[in-house]
Order: structure tokens, then C-alpha cells, then sequence
């Protein structure tokens, strides 16, 4: 079975948890283009949501399928947000950024009441590091502060496109960093974000409280207990 295909399934999974109502965290990439597809073919049934999404592709891709979208200053938090991922492990750490969003994705998941990735089932990993850890910095003096996350010791290097510096949608730079095997990400994304210039990193440590996987078998989920403890908390107030 097709990647996309399952992608498209683990979409249409995850669409069964909005409600009327709410206010959307849309994600940025392949696999967030399914369930915007599919909350815009809810919003044509009559559903009302509103949705605060992560880029600027991601607004366009609403704004075609008639959803609202609305800025970060317009609501005090948001219900669900919903996005792929690069990689996920067993103890739900995630990397992302693969589509340069990772700062907005990751302002929008800490504003959620529910984080959900959805993804196809290659993303799945037992250990992170086949997916390059993805940097958001400053353009300013990006190369020094490419030469201070080196002595972390991964490979670093600037992603570009057509041979010129990638700009994410905040006007920043990306560097994309392959780590040796056996790294601890959360000391990783702790040290990154003490340099100077670095805004962001792409490393999600355990935020969703579920993750649904397409795959040839059909669609999965599997939950995070410490988050759906959580969710299951914060509705009981």
C-alpha cells in the first residue's frame, strides 16, 4: 500500500475527533494536507470550526477548502491540533520540520488542549536519528551558530533550495542536523537551544497524547497515557 494512501487513512481517522465548534491547530506537509482536506469536507457538511494554522501553504490550502482561519491573537487556546511528523519513536518523541514549520508547529501544540499525529506507518522508529534534526536560526550569524552546534557533535548542515538558503516562512534559516547513533534528544535539544541565534529545534518531546498510524493492516492508534491523562484532567475542570 502507497505511503500517501495511508497517509489519507490516518487523515480521515483523526478528522473523527472534531467536534463543532472548535478551534484547529493545522500543520504544515504531506500528511497535514489530507486532514485539511478533510476538515474542509466537513466544513461543506455544515460543521463550524475555526482554525489557526503553520504556515503560509497551510493557510492557502484552508482558506481553498472554505476553512476560517484565524491568527494566534485571535483565541486564548486551541482544541485540537493536528499534524504529521518526520519520525516518532516509542515513548512518543518526535521530530519534525521536515516542511520548516517546526517553530509555528511547535507554538501551536504547546497552545493545545489535544496534540494528534498522524502519520503513515515508515514513521515509526525505534530509535530517532534516521530523520535529520531540523535548527530554525537566525540568518545573522548563522554561520557561527552552525559552527557551535557542530561541536555537539552531529553534522550540520544549511538546507537549501535550488542551491540558495531555505527561508522558512518566519524569514529564518534551517540547519539540519544528523546526530551520532545512541544521542539523547532531550539533552541534544536542551544544549541546542542555549546557542545563540537558535530559536527552535525540531524535537517534540512527547507532547501528543495520541499518534494515528495508517499502514497495510488498516489504521492504529496508539496512546500516550501520560497525555491522555492529562487531556482527560484538563476536561474535567
Amino acid at each position: 500500500m502507497r505511503k500517501e494512501t495511508q497517509k489519507e487513512m490516518a487523515a480521515k481517522a483523526a478528522a473523527l475527533y472534531v467536534r463543532d465548534g472548535m478551534t484547529l491547530g493545522l500543520g504544515t506537509g504531506s500528511t497535514a494536507y489530507y486532514f485539511i482536506r478533510e476538515a474542509g469536507a466537513m466544513a461543506a457538511k455544515g460543521f463550524r470550526f475555526r482554525a489557526v494554522v503553520t504556515s503560509k501553504k497551510s493557510r492557502e490550502l484552508a482558506l481553498a477548502f472554505h476553512i476560517p482561519v484565524i491568527s494566534p491573537e485571535e483565541t486564548e487556546f486551541i482544541d485540537l491540533a493536528i499534524d504529521g511528523v518526520d519520525e516518532i519513536d516509542k515513548d512518543f518523541c518526535a521530530v519534525k520540520g521536515g516542511g520548516g514549520a517546526l517553530l509555528r508547529e511547535k507554538i501551536v501544540a504547546s497552545k493545545a488542549h489535544e496534540v494528534i499525529w498522524i502519520m503513515d506507518e515508515s514513521k515509526l522508529v525505534d530509535r530517532l536519528g534516521a530523520f535529520p534534526l531540523p535548527v530554525e536560526v537566525l540568518p545573522f550569524g548563522s554561520r557561527w551558530t552552525a559552527d557551535a552546534a557542530k561541536r555537539l557533535g552531529g553534522d550540520v548542515r544549511l538546507r537549501c533550495v535550488e542551491g540558495r538558503p531555505y527561508r522558512t516562512d518566519n524569514g529564518n534559516a534551517i540547519l539540519d542536523m544528523t546526530f551520532p547513533q545512541r544521542t539523547d534528544y532531550r539533552t541534544a535539544d536542551r544544549e541546542l537551544r542555549r546557542i545563540p541565534g537558535v530559536l527552535e529545534t525540531g524535537f517534540f518531546d512527547a507532547i501528543c497524547s495520541r499518534i494515528i498510524v495508517g499502514g497495510r493492516d488498516g489504521v492504529r492508534e496508539i496512546l500516550n497515557p501520560e497525555r491522555v491523562c492529562m487531556t482527560a484532567m484538563d476536561e474535567s475542570f
